[in-house]
């Protein structure tokens, strides 16, 4: 499913109304009725409803649905901002329309200079169609002065297409205290890049898609740098298992984890790893953390380091298909020597986490040294500390491409919606998860799963895709069962066959 930017959005209505063909005024209508058809589901035409309406385009869509709304039943007190008295073809003709129905006109007021504002209260409907998914820059002056004033009301807040004040993309220098604290964001086609943003989640509130019927060939031919992934972009990317397949044909991982104190990230990432698809799994932890290890996890095997506590010496890896390395490791300068040694020697697919991206923060230099196509996967503390503060999540997003694109990596960003930051600078979003998997030592359970797909036989692409998906559909299955609030990283490994089970159903 792809994501387009603000200006490939209009480009789509423009192919939209060129190739249908329709009208922009129709297209514009059949958006009033989509955006229509969600309000009238949710409220009774008893509720008091004020619209808010923009001199442009976002402005024609909410005057069209005052005219819908009164069509209905509704009182609807509409309000049309034309300040500069420049009005967009389809506002117009949508202001035009509205005047026409004899009890929107009678309730209808257009500012042109002077605003007394409508009073706002509890039980009320406020339909935001001031500034829609074109917005370029921050809302200041009367219209910020009209945002504070609707933010601080009671009444309950619906915005056409986008809350106005947010942008599509980037917000990093936004003035967010003039954006609209939506109740209900209806966005017209699909998401927006912004909003898969934590930050940005208070000002939308609850998001509903609405379908208005864009060009299915302007879509597919509009190239995009922004995707999010859907099973059925998952499901083909899944290998079969050969019936006559032994441990020796369905790879053999290494994963290395764990400094003393910290058994429980290696048992984590060795035992998703298992549970991934690989024949055989070896764990290189210190000695002191071999009895939880055997005992924790005896499908493994242990490649005991010669240090009693810590990661202190490399491993040949000849003989692995592919290597996880970082999780509980820690980060003294002899543990770091030793990551970086273990990077640079190892030949096969690889997965840098946790105190091994902690340890490259600390030694830039050593960036260059990675092997190409290396798969990390920080969560953003540890991203900013790799490389430096980032004032928001659109900024972090930005830096992680540049990061992909310059060492030819793979940087999966976890999150709620996890980025995938391709070596092309491609940007795939997963749409698995849930709340309830922020707890600790759900990335070494990434790790694993991530480290045992490769040694499998997946493409780095591939494991990175299907790894993510899959982790955060175990995660869901994990929390349907137990509940977020009671979820731990083992409900996702005890979910991962399920997980298994539901790409692979027909």
């Amino acid at each position: 499913m792809k994501i387009f930017t603000s200006a490939q959005i209009h480009e789509l209505d423009n192919y939209t109304i060129e190739h249908e063909p329709i009208k922009s005024i129709d297209l514009m209508e059949r958006a009033a009725k989509a955006l229509t058809h969600a309000i009238t589901g949710r409220w009774m035409p008893t509720v008091p409803v004020v619209v808010f309406a923009g001199p442009g385009n976002n402005g024609g869509d909410a005057l069209a649905v005052a005219r819908l709304l009164t069509e209905q039943g509704f009182q609807v007190q509409t309000y049309l901002f034309n300040i500069n008295g420049r009005l967009s073809a389809d506002c117009a003709e949508n202001k035009r329309r509205l005047l026409e129905t004899k009890k929107a006109k009678s309730l209808f007021t257009e500012v042109t200079q002077e605003f007394d504002p409508p009073q706002l209260e509890h039980g009320m409907l406020v339909v935001d169609g001031l500034f829609g998914s074109g917005l370029n820059k921050p809302l200041s002056g009367g219209f910020a002065s009209l945002v504070k004033y609707i933010n601080s009301s009671k009444a309950e807040v619906v915005s056409i297409d986008m809350p106005s004040g947010l942008m599509t993309e980037d917000n990093t220098y936004n003035v967010r205290q003039n954006i609209i604290h939506a109740t209900l964001t209806l966005t017209l086609g699909q998401k927006k890049l912004s909003m898969l943003f934590a930050e940005n989640q208070p000002f939308i509130g609850e998001l509903q898609v609405l379908d208005i019927g864009l060009s299915r060939e302007g879509i597919e031919k509009t190239d995009s740098q922004y995707t999010m992934l859907t099973r059925d972009d998952v499901k083909p990317l899944m290998l079969k298992r050969d019936p006559f397949a032994h441990k020796g044909t369905m790879g053999n991982a290494l994963i290395i984890a764990g400094s003393y104190g910290m058994a429980g990230a290696a048992i984590l990432a060795t035992e998703a790893c298992l549970r991934s698809g690989a024949g055989k799994v070896t764990a290189y932890s210190p000695r002191k953390n071999v009895p939880i290890l055997q005992t924790a996890v005896p499908e493994a095997v242990l490649h005991i380091g010669n240090e009693e506590t810590a990661f202190v010496e490399g491993i040949d890896t000849e003989d692995f298909q592919a290597v996880g390395i970082g999780p509980g490791l820690g980060t003294s300068e002899q543990t770091a020597i030793a990551i970086i040694a273990q990077l640079r020697r190892t030949q096969c697919p690889l997965v840098c986490d946790a105190d091994a991206i902690n340890i490259l923060s600390s030694h830039r230099a050593w960036l260059q040294q990675l092997p190409k196509e290396i798969i990390m996967t920080p969560h953003p503390k540890e991203f900013d500390r790799l490389e430096g503060h980032s004032a928001d999540s659109f900024e972090r997003l930005s830096k992680a491409r540049d990061l992909a694109q310059r060492l030819s990596a793979y940087v999966i960003l976890k999150g709620h919606r996890t980025a995938l930051c391709c070596p092309d600078g491609h940007i795939v979003f997963n749409t698995t998860g849930n709340a309830g998997m922020a707890t600790g030592g759900s990335g070494d359970v990434l790790t694993g799963i991530l480290t045992g797909l490769l040694a499998r036989g997946y493409s780095r692409k591939s494991a990175c895709i299907v790894g993510i998906y899959l982790h955060g559909l175990a995660g869901d299955i994990a929390a349907a069962e137990v509940g977020e609030e009671s979820l731990i990283a083992r409900d996702i490994i005890r979910c991962l066959p399920k997980a298994f089970g539901m790409l692979n159903a027909k």
